[in-house]
């Protein structure tokens, strides 16, 4: 079976620098206060299923967590809320990641909806055994806008690692 998607560039290996740098850019991202519009992206979320599904023995379920702890001691949320949805995402994505690249990146972006609204069922789980009301329909809002951007972080975050179309003689790549 031929894969779907056929690309002609060769990309280079990741730096885990850079793979750091933009999970540090996603944190930022997250700390920004929304007040009550729901229909913030989950940055976090999207780069590590990005880094999961791209390098899975990279990044993996225990950066998930170290993320997940962090995001919920800022946002003063239930804790382990969400440290336990990125660990779970990291999971469904590594276990995915293989399948992922055969496809298109508009197409792994509907993939990924489901496991961001994975995400999101198990933070408003936590939230409701905690004692918390139930958000509104439009909590659910958040997966569809992080999904969406799957695209432009896709050819953001391979950027880096693009090799140069043009080839020249004296270098080896």
């Amino acid at each position: 079976m031929q894969p779907t998607h056929r690309s002609s560039r060769l990309l280079l290996p990741v730096r885990m620098r850079f793979v750091a740098f933009s999970l540090i850019v996603a944190l930022t991202l997250n700390f920004i206060p929304a007040g009550r519009f729901f229909a913030i992206p989950d940055f976090v979320a999207l780069v590590l299923a990005f880094w999961c599904v791209r390098e899975p023995h990279r990044v993996g379920m225990g950066i998930a967590f170290v993320l997940g702890v962090m995001v919920d001691v800022v946002h003063g949320a239930v804790m382990g809320q969400h440290a336990a949805a990125y660990v779970l995402l990291a999971w469904a994505s590594l276990v995915n990641s293989r399948r992922l690249l055969w496809f298109s990146p508009g197409a792994q972006a509907l993939h990924m909806v489901p496991l961001f609204l994975m995400v999101q069922m198990v933070m408003l789980i936590l939230r409701l055994l905690a004692g918390h009301r139930f958000p509104g329909w439009e909590y659910f809002f958040t997966c569809f806008t992080t999904a969406a951007l799957w695209l432009p972080a896709h050819y953001l975050l391979l950027m880096p690692q693009m090799r140069a179309i043009d080839h020249d003689e004296n270098r080896p790549l």
